[in-house]
């Protein structure tokens, strides 16, 4: 079993840990995998930037959460967004074109 994570279970009931295995996942899921998690889709949806609190967008190749208004791109580590201005990356004018 693998270790409990909001990113799992973001939808805040309380049979604890998603327990879908290694490589499935369940209908809130993005589907795409780092360390073995997933980002789950209602937690997208709520979580906003912490400087501007508009939404973020998920880009799963990079694996990072974007803030438009902000031109920051927070990471997501070990499955958790890290939302500080001083972890983020800027956003160059290629990704603001993306």
């Amino acid at each position: 079993m693998k270790p409990y994570s909001p990113i799992d279970d973001a939808a805040g009931d309380e049979s604890g840990p998603d327990q879908t295995g290694p490589d499935e996942t369940g209908p809130d899921e993005t589907g795409d995998r780092q360390g073995g998690r997933t980002v789950d889709r209602k937690l997208l949806e709520i979580l906003v930037c912490p400087l501007t609190k508009t939404t973020l967008e998920y880009d799963a190749k990079r694996r990072e959460l974007v803030s438009r208004a902000a031109k920051l791109a927070f990471p997501i580590r070990d499955g958790i967004p890290i939302l500080l201005e001083e972890e983020a990356r800027q956003l160059t004018d290629e990704d603001e074109r993306r």
